[in-house]
């Protein structure tokens, strides 16, 4: 996707490419895209694109719907992370 590609680029020397970098870039691009803004960038996705995008967000909301149910255990507290 050319948009990863393009925030790689500005800041694969800025920062150091672990999760929390990378968590926090993401927080703040999204706090500065509209709603108009990312249905534009979804609308400029090819196909592969959009299967990965929806293959993610279907993977972490499932992730997240069986932690918050505990699989039938009640040994472990699952905190969904927002990201918008």
């Amino acid at each position: 996707m050319r948009l990863v590609d393009e925030l790689f680029q500005m800041y694969r020397d800025k920062l150091t490419g672990d999760e929390e970098d990378i968590d926090m870039l993401a927080f703040a691009f999204l706090e500065e895209m509209s709603h108009e803004d990312l249905l534009h960038l979804i609308k400029e996705m090819d196909k592969q694109e959009l299967y990965d995008l929806m293959g993610l967000y279907l993977i972490e909301s499932l992730k997240g719907k069986f932690a918050q149910e505990e699989y039938g255990q009640r040994t472990h507290t699952y905190y969904p992370r927002n990201i918008h």
